[in-house]
């Protein structure tokens, strides 16, 4: 269902990550150029004990072509948890790509990377994706007031959390 990412992503990449939707969505603050992902996808190494993080494309199941990204940021060996988010491309959006990939990270996590926990920041506003989340078993635990700056305004995120093991 996913992979680590190649060279040859980078044009996907390009797209999903200047995808407006998907940015409005998410925690960047600026486009990414193509030369930057190529960049990025040569250099990536996948190791997240050493990068500390970890981003697989996620596979349509239907043609193998990529889907969107599924990430693990903030790891924390230690205690073996991190922040997972996930983006899929408009043409593979409400087809359950997203819930499979997000329960295969899950299961994944727990069983090749003996994580104890993942947990996500979502703004409060985007019902798709806490949906999402609730699917996968994500439980909410926090609410964090104008946490998301959205133009001149602010908006609240609501965190959520699953125990893996």
């Amino acid at each position: 269902m996913f992979r680590p990412i190649e060279p040859s992503d980078t044009d996907f990449l390009f797209l999903l990550e200047n995808d407006r939707e998907v940015a409005s969505a998410g925690f960047g603050t600026a486009p990414a150029s193509r030369r930057m992902l190529w960049d990025y996808a040569n250099n990536y190494t996948a190791d997240i004990f050493a990068e500390k993080q970890l981003r697989l494309i996620i596979l349509d199941p239907e043609s193998g072509r990529p889907a969107g990204t599924v990430d693990i940021a903030d790891f924390n060996p230690r205690d073996r948890r991190g922040f997972v988010g996930i983006a899929i491309a408009p043409e593979f959006r409400r087809r359950g790509i997203a819930t499979a990939a997000l329960e295969e990270l899950c299961n994944y996590a727990a069983r090749e990377l003996g994580m104890h926990q993942l947990a996500a920041l979502v703004a409060y506003d985007n019902a798709p994706s806490r949906a999402l989340f609730a699917r996968a078993g994500f439980k909410q635990c926090g609410h964090l007031r104008s946490w998301i700056r959205h133009g001149e305004s602010y908006r609240d995120a609501v965190l959520l959390q699953k125990l893996l093991v």
